[in-house]
């Protein structure tokens, strides 16, 4: 009969709706549950299909391909066939969304171009290379995260560390925090963050050794003043992320000994509070060399030095601590 909407049988909760009502509900949600034909259970809507939750049966099946309409075999192919650029990322000062204009001066055809045009197009490049860098703050950016990647590489840092790092300066230059400071101060600054904000720290010294200062020891300053501002919260380096390193930078004839007992005593030392206020690489080293007293391996407060970022004076300080807590008596 005209003008009757048409009533179908949604079963769900054995009711009728009426498709006005069934369009209602299906914009309040798009996941509302069906009969499955074959054993009375519930349909339910996953990633373009309706899907029976008990049996696995699909009733419907309308999924969108969304995958390039050609083929290709090898990497050349799809790189000769992508029309799509690569992925956004932060260690590009525009995200990579730029565009570069070919150096080869030939048309689609594969042509070459008249003296004329390949003049037009030289001027063209280097307005476009201009074009990347119009403002100051995009020229910081850019020297600036070439800093980070660079040392970043030099560190063996892992991506995600590089991109906060990355992410981090971006967000000093857009805030005006590079006034009167190095980009290369900066650059440290942020790598060191990141790194500790991720898990992975890296010795000071080591930081030091890739970077570009004049004057590491505005560093320090840096970092306090980058953390504050942008509300990093970087906790201290756990001591127990160098002891493998310090282990291993020593000739000792049984590591992983040396590395559990050194483990073993931070645990008791961070027990009796002797962490507190002091370097997390001092800790972490006078707790080696500790272990290398314990295990009879002949290593000099000098030789754990050299290998560390502490001083043999501030080894010879800790450790006597150190091994008092773990219940081995030495003389202050």
């Amino acid at each position: 009969m005209a003008g009757t909407p048409t009533r179908l049988r949604t079963r769900e909760n054995g009711e009728t709706r009426t498709n006005s009502e069934q369009n209602t509900e299906s914009s309040e949600d798009t996941t509302s549950q069906q009969t499955c034909g074959e054993c009375g259970g519930d349909l339910t809507r996953d990633n373009g299909e309706i899907v029976c939750e008990d049996c696995g049966l699909v009733t419907s099946e309308n999924r969108i391909d969304r995958g390039p309409e050609w083929r290709a075999f090898n990497q050349q192919e799809r790189e000769e066939k992508s029309r799509v650029g690569a992925p956004t990322t932060d260690k590009l000062h525009d995200k990579g969304l730029s565009t570069n204009i070919d150096w080869q001066n030939r048309d689609a055809s594969g042509t070459p171009l008249s003296k004329s045009k390949q003049e037009q197009m030289d001027r063209l490049r280097e307005w476009n290379t201009r074009s990347k860098t119009a403002t100051s703050a995009d020229r910081t950016k850019q020297t600036g995260l070439a800093e980070v990647q660079r040392m970043a590489s030099a560190l063996g840092l892992p991506e995600h560390v590089e991109e906060t790092a990355c992410v981090m300066l971006k967000q000093c230059v857009t805030q005006d925090l590079m006034r009167g400071r190095s980009i290369e101060g900066m650059a440290t600054a942020c790598i060191t963050l990141a790194a500790r904000q991720c898990n992975c720290p890296r010795q000071p010294g080591d930081v030091y050794s890739v970077s570009r200062l004049q004057d590491p020891s505005r560093v320090d300053s840096d970092i306090r003043y980058v953390a504050r501002e942008l509300g990093v919260e970087a906790a201290p380096a756990d001591p127990r992320e160098y002891i493998p390193g310090y282990v291993d930078a020593l000739d000792v004839d049984d590591p992983v000994a040396v590395r559990e007992t050194a483990v073993d005593m931070l645990d008791t030392a961070e027990n009796e509070n002797l962490h507190s206020g002091r370097a997390p690489t001092a800790i972490a080293a006078a707790a080696v060399y500790s272990a290398t007293v314990i295990h009879i391996e002949g290593i000099t407060q000098v030789d754990v030095a050299q290998s560390t970022d502490a001083s043999a004076v501030t080894i010879g300080k800790r450790y006597p601590e150190i091994l008092n807590a773990y219940g081995v008596p030495q003389s202050a």
